[in-house]
């Protein structure tokens, strides 16, 4: 390939034929061997499953249960068994994708595999949307559990340094923290990242399982009547926003040059990981509306620290499960701000952005420089934007990525029908058409100026590619020729 020098000096494709180029998946997988002696291969099954569930779980039920209950109402178990259902759909065709394309480009690698460079472009933005802006919106909630921590010590932070402009203070001094804490984490290298993730991870998932046992000993039934104070309508809008909480599934896609057998264990790693997580969402919202009238979370913060201590009425109970909230928090930011970075790392591979995203440190086996840039900007938006608007922003972009994906694993199907695959979607192709539709249904569910933003956003990405992307393009630079050449092998 050629230097990003030698590719602006060059002539560009035409912009109809470019956008429709693909990526040889022969070619990516090519390209991910050779720079397998920069990044390092160090995380198992167990590893690539802990970056999943550690990039999940915990986001919604202890960020957003509390706005997302009086959409519901107590049939908000149903909202995250329809958001779980909809991401299992889009996770088993992640599953088929990651073992056949085992790069660190997730879903922006599938779609240029499939759908060429054009819908490729505008999934990366919208990865970048999923990533960046959840990692923000996760950071957002850990103002509250840090205040309920200090609350142990008759302390809280002053309102200025609790929350951003929006909120009434300066800015959320907890959410920056905790990005920076996280950046300078991935800094250090994957597999120290991903040993402190795993260690975290077994602490909230303990935290929760604490939380059902305390909810259920105060369990009424009664609170489930009436199931459906707000209609079906509300069950599918709450769906869509706690959607949010099962973002982060696909991280261990980005880890494809991470892992010592991604063909075999990335499949595997996606699908235990969404079992898990559904399964503990389901069982903590059921006992949280048990031990609680679906009213009572109207305007409530860090729902599940305070049930604990009103139930067990022990101070050393709250600050427990404050503390580790917190951790939870933390390990949900480092899993997704890692997924980010390598999201980039693919792009700037790519030549879509800038060179420093792709540099990788011979010293840490991490892009240091892309880490450090993301990092400060993320950091930057926790600090300043409250949650809401950055939680439904980001649903959007994923859902619109994740049937992106189903469409890929048609598209090869069709196309390369005898590859060798390590996972198939089962019943195909009626898995992967429902987790389309289920994916852009949530879509429709989500509020105008939600649609607005993303419309925004979307606007944005096109300007910078057509400014920047389209003319660096690696693979707009070959010619006609190289470029069919490239694919000929693959398509026979």
């Amino acid at each position: 390939m050629n230097s990003n020098s030698d590719v602006t000096s060059r002539t560009v494709t035409a912009l109809g034929p470019q956008l429709r180029r693909r990526k040889s998946i022969k070619n990516m997988v090519g390209e991910a061997e050779s720079n397998s002696g920069q990044l390092r291969r160090t995380l198992g099954m167990w590893q690539l499953t802990m970056i999943s569930v550690g990039a999940t779980m915990g986001t919604g039920i202890l960020v957003i249960l509390g706005a997302a209950v009086p959409i519901a109402g107590p049939a908000i178990w149903i909202s995250f068994v329809i958001a779980g259902v909809t991401a299992l759909l889009s996770a088993v065709s992640y599953a088929e994708m990651a073992g056949m394309v085992p790069v660190s480009g997730s879903s922006y690698s599938y779609s240029y595999a499939t759908m060429g460079e054009g819908i490729a472009w505008i999934c990366g933005w919208c990865l970048v949307l999923e990533y960046a802006v959840s990692v923000a919106a996760v950071a957002v909630g850990a103002g509250e559990y840090v205040n309920q921590t200090l609350r142990a010590f008759n302390l809280e932070l002053p309102v200025s340094l609790a929350g951003g402009p929006a909120e009434g203070g300066v800015v959320n001094l907890p959410a920056l923290i905790v990005v920076v804490l996280a950046t300078l984490l991935l800094v250090r290298g994957a597999r120290e990242s991903a040993i402190v993730n795993t260690v975290v991870v077994i602490i909230k998932a303990g935290i929760l399982v604490f939380f059902s046992i305390v909810a259920f000993s105060a369990f009424n039934a009664g609170n489930f009547e009436p199931l459906l104070p707000m209609g079906a309508a509300g069950v599918t809008a709450a769906a869509s926003s706690v959607f949010f909480s099962y973002i982060g599934f696909d991280a261990a896609s980005t880890a494809g040059e991470e892992a010592k057998n991604p063909k075999r264990d990335l499949p595997r790693a996606i699908m235990l990981s969404m079992l898990i997580v559904t399964i503990t969402y389901v069982l903590v919202a059921v006992s949280a509306i048990g031990a609680r009238e679906w009213t009572w979370f109207v305007g409530t913060e860090a729902a599940l620290v305070q049930i604990v201590g009103e139930l067990t009425g022990q101070p050393i109970f709250v600050l427990i499960f404050a503390l580790a909230s917190v951790l939870a928090i933390a390990s949900v930011v480092l899993t997704v701000l890692y997924g980010q970075t390598r999201i980039l790392m693919s792009m700037s591979r790519d030549g879509l952005v800038p060179a420093v995203f792709g540099k990788v440190s011979k010293w840490t086996g991490t892009p240091v420089a892309g880490t450090l840039i993301t990092g400060i900007v993320v950091a930057i938006t926790a600090g300043f934007i409250p949650l809401g608007a950055l939680a439904d922003a980001t649903s959007i972009g994923t859902l619109f990525a994740f049937a992106l994906v189903g469409v890929s694993v048609m598209y090869l199907r069709q196309r390369q029908p005898l590859a060798p695959r390590t996972f198939r979607v089962p019943l195909y192709p009626i898995t992967p058409i429902l987790g389309i539709f289920a994916c852009l249904f949530l879509m429709s569910q989500l509020g105008w100026h939600t649609w607005v933003v993303f419309l925004i956003w979307m606007l944005v990405g096109i300007a910078i590619y057509l400014g920047y992307g389209r003319r660096r393009s690696r693979l707009g630079q070959l010619s006609k020729q190289d470029y069919i050449a490239s694919h000929v092998v693959e398509n026979h």
